[in-house]
Parts: structure tokens; sequence; C-alpha cells
């Protein structure tokens, strides 16, 4: 009997919950919301057919369905839950700027004690964030990036030698491995001060644990599962019991190199222009000063607002996380466009050489901002390959669509969908052809403004933006001005996307390098 009783509960449990699913998905059809079918328990990430598709395919999907029944707006289901998706520019604006108060937070799940790397700017929500943010925004200044220019620069050298020893051996360049350990070698000077070598020891452990925090692994499907299912507080239950989402050895890795590294500085009076340095300026007297070496003199006992170890390890961390892999995202795919598009790429390379002969065959700061096809050769490529597929907010409270009935509820996430809005005719004619000039002063003033968004938008765009872009510059003036760039049989087209963290090419990406006569 005590088993019949158990196979009824279980079945009556088993049912409730397929009713319950099932009336989960009307919620967008209840609404008359476009959203496409869902498919039981994985909603909008399994086709009706039964194949798993990214939440990247879904979202695009999605915009489609709803635009081309000119919808203003659509829906979208992870898993089990409800998602809303903003087609129309307005919304988008109400959501980044008007009433950015409603959706002030990406919705990520936060646990510093149990986590204190996911403690960073880009995680936290509410006050504390705009406390973070304003400590943080002068370390970004004009002056700031000139101040780390040379730190980038160094690491150029690097950067022509493997270049240098791949083309001597005949062969394809993996050119997707050799962006990774350059911007391994740039973030991990910059954010850390230390010197890894990723470009001579491609496996070092830096890089090695970069890679694995952008792997789609399976503990970030269970926490992406867990996130988009259960309420924060389950999940924080979760994170309690010791199933965090950044591996422990990681963690240790990271909290130990800038323990000991900022240890060392502040022991010794080593000044060094980089990213570390200004966060040591924040530890000790809670603001970042205008004379650099400043925070290494005098007495900054008992000042307020400063940061603890693990926050200033926390924004270290993410600053390498995201200018280790977006920015060699995008000098990946702007090289193979580049290889593609050889027009592009020889007026590329003539901008850059007439730059270099009028600054002693030297590059700085200002010639490369100056650099303007070099703006919009970067430009097209964040367009038409973004390191973000979508801007994720939560609205914290009841939000009313403007010049609608529809109201976002409190604790819903809202998509923004950068790919599918940087793909879209209406916006940019013929998406997938590679056209730099769409970023001319003309084009940009034609077309409508909040179509473009590789760094984000709003008051939480990405702090580190200029950073990234100055980056990925250096990368492309070191291999444009150096070499003829053609594209190897081995690699695939058309290109496939990976969903990692950011979006990434799937498969390796096989150039050939043409040394140039000088």
């Amino acid at each position: 009997m005590e088993l019949i009783s158990l196979i009824y509960a279980l079945v009556a449990l088993a049912a409730a919950f397929y009713l319950f699913v099932k009336w989960r998905y009307t919620y967008w059809s209840s609404r008359n919301v476009v959203a496409l079918e869902p498919t039981f328990f994985y909603g909008n990430l399994r086709t009706r057919k039964g194949k798993y598709i990214t939440l990247v395919d879904a979202v695009v999907n999605a915009y489609k369905a709803a635009k081309a029944k000119g919808e203003r707006y659509a829906g979208v289901y992870l898993f089990i839950t409800p998602q809303f998706i903003p087609l129309d520019r307005e919304i988008i604006r109400s959501i980044l700027f008007t009433h950015f108060d409603h959706f002030l937070n990406r919705g990520i799940h936060v646990n510093e004690k149990r986590d204190p790397l996911s403690g960073n700017l880009f995680n936290i929500s509410d006050n504390k964030w705009r406390v973070l943010r304003t400590k943080l925004t002068p370390a970004f200044t004009t002056g700031k990036m000139k101040m780390m220019f040379d730190t980038v620069l160094e690491c150029t050298t690097g950067l022509e030698e493997i270049l240098k020893d791949c083309t001597n051996a005949n062969g394809p360049v993996d050119i997707k491995d050799v962006m990774g350990r350059f911007t391994t070698d740039v973030i991990g000077s910059v954010a850390f001060g230390l010197e890894f070598n990723s470009m001579k020891n491609g496996n070092c452990q830096l890089r090695q644990y970069g890679k694995y925090t952008f792997e789609n692994n399976w503990r970030k499907k269970t926490h992406l599962f867990l996130a988009a299912t259960f309420p924060t507080w389950f999940v924080n239950i979760v994170n309690e019991m010791g199933f965090s989402p950044t591996k422990k050895e990681i963690e240790t890795y990271f909290l130990d190199m800038v323990q000991s590294t900022v240890d060392y500085r502040e022991k010794n009076n080593v000044f060094r222009r980089d990213a570390l340095h200004l966060l040591i300026q924040l530890k000790n007297i809670g603001k970042v000063l205008e004379d650099d070496e400043a925070a290494l003199k005098g007495d900054h006992k008992n000042v307020s607002g400063t940061i603890t170890m693990n926050e200033l390890a926390a924004q270290a961390f993410i600053f390498f996380i995201a200018g280790f892999e977006t920015s060699a995202t995008t000098m990946t795919f702007a090289l193979l466009e580049l290889a593609l598009n050889p027009d592009v790429q020889e007026k590329l390379r003539e901008e850059i050489k007439q730059t270099l002969k009028k600054n002693d065959n030297k590059l700085t700061y200002e010639s490369v901002v100056e650099m303007e096809y070099l703006e919009k050769v970067v430009c097209e490529t964040m367009r038409k390959h973004p390191p973000f597929h979508r801007l994720a907010r939560l609205c914290n409270k009841d939000f009313k669509v403007p010049n609608s009935d529809l109201v976002i509820k409190s604790q819903m996430q809202v998509l923004i969908p950068v790919l599918a809005i940087h793909n879209d005719h209406e916006y940019y004619p013929n998406p997938e052809k590679f056209d730099p000039e769409r970023f001319s002063k003309e084009s940009i003033a034609r077309r409508p403004p909040l179509t473009y968004f590789p760094f984000g938008d709003g008051p939480r765009n990405c702090l580190a933006l200029r950073f990234g872009k100055l980056q990925a510059k250096l990368g492309l003036c070191t291999v444009v001005s150096n070499y003829n760039i053609t594209l190897n049989e081995k690699t695939k087209l058309p290109i496939e996307y990976e969903l990692n963290t950011v979006i990434t090419v799937k498969d390796d990406v096989w150039l050939n390098l043409e040394r140039l006569e000088k």
C-alpha cells in the first residue's frame, strides 16, 4: 500500500508540474504578445522538431517574428520563465535611459561571501553599483587611457614575434588563438601588473583559467537554469551550499595573485602605469587621483569610501575577463573580414602606413585615435559581430510599456536584442555585407539612434569601452601593417557562432599571413 501511495503521489506531482508548465506557457499569449511556440520545459531553447538552440537564436527568432507582424515587442521563454524583448526604439530608450531606475540591475546573482569575485561592477546591483561606478569612472578617462597606452603597446612586441615565427613556419595561422594570447598578455599586464608571456606559452595558467571562465560548461548551464527557473532566495541557498558559478581553484588563483601583487607594490612603493595601480588607490584612499604617484605617498589612514581587498580583486577579475575575450573576439572577426574584403584591408593598411610615416614609424595614443578608417573597421566589426548578443536588464518595479496596456512585472528579465538590431535591414541595408562606411559621419547622422549597442548604452554601459577599442586597434595595426592577410581553406565558411559568455567563432579561424616588404 505504501508503494502504491508513493506512486500515486509521484504521478500527482508530475501531473501538477505538467499543468503548471502548460499554464506558464500561456503568459505571453494571454497578453497578446508575439512569442514563438515553446517546447515543454525547454521553452524556446528547443524547437518543435527537438533541435536544441541557443538563447542567441531564440531571441533573434522572436525578434524576426514580431518584426514581421509590425509589433513593438515580443516575448520569449527561457525554460519556463517568460522574458520580454523590446523592438521599438522608444521602449528601448525608456529601459536604458528615461526610466533607468526601473531597470537598474542586470539580475545576476551575487554572493560575495561564497564567491568574492562575483562582487564586481558588472554584476552588483542597486546603490552599491552606483557608488562603485562613481569611484571607478575616473579610472577610465582619456588621461588614464594615455597613462596605460605604453603598457599595452609593449605587448605588441610579443605579438610581432609570434606572427614572425608563424610565418617562418610557412603555414596558416590560427588567428583566434593568437589574438587570445595577445589580449591575455595585455589584460594580465594592465589588470594585474604581471608579465605572463602567453605569446610564448599559450598554456600559461592565466590563459587556461580565462578560457575556462568563458566555456559554456555544465556549471554555467546549471546556474543559467537555476537563475531562469527559481527565485533568488533558492539560488542563494544553492550558492551557500558551495555550488557557486566560479570554480574554487580559479577563485583561489585570482585572489592570491592580486593579494601578493598588491602587497609587493605597497611594501616596495612600486608605481606602474596600469589599472591595478588605480584600484590600489581606491583601496587605500577611496578615490583615483590625478597625480598617479600621490597614492604612494603620505598618510592615508582612516579615510572613508575605500574598497576591500576582495572588492579590488573582483574588479581586476572582471576587467581581465571582459577585456580578454571581447577584444580577442573583435580582432579575430575583424581580421577574418579583412581577409574576405581585400579592398577594405588595403585601404586600412594605407591609413596605418601614412599615420606611421607622420610619427617616425611609431604609434602614439593620439595617432591611433586619429585613424578614422580604423575606427570604422572596428565599429563595423562589432556591428556585424557584437560581443554580446543582448543586453539584460531586470525590472525592479512594475513598468507600463509606453503607448500600450502591457505591464512588465517586477523581477521580469528584459532582453534588448543587440544582434538582431545590428542585422536589421531597416537600419543596416544588406547587413551581411562588411561595410565600414556605415560608420562615416554622414551615415551615422542618417541612422536613427539606439540601433548600435556593442558596449551597451545608458548609465550602465561598459565603463572600459575605450580601453577595449584601444587594445583591439593596436592589435590590428600590428598585424595589418606587417602582413597581407588571406583566407586559408581550413577556415569553415560560413562561420558559426558559439555562445559562451560572449559571442565567439565556433571553430578556429585560419589565415594566411604574407610578410610585407618595408
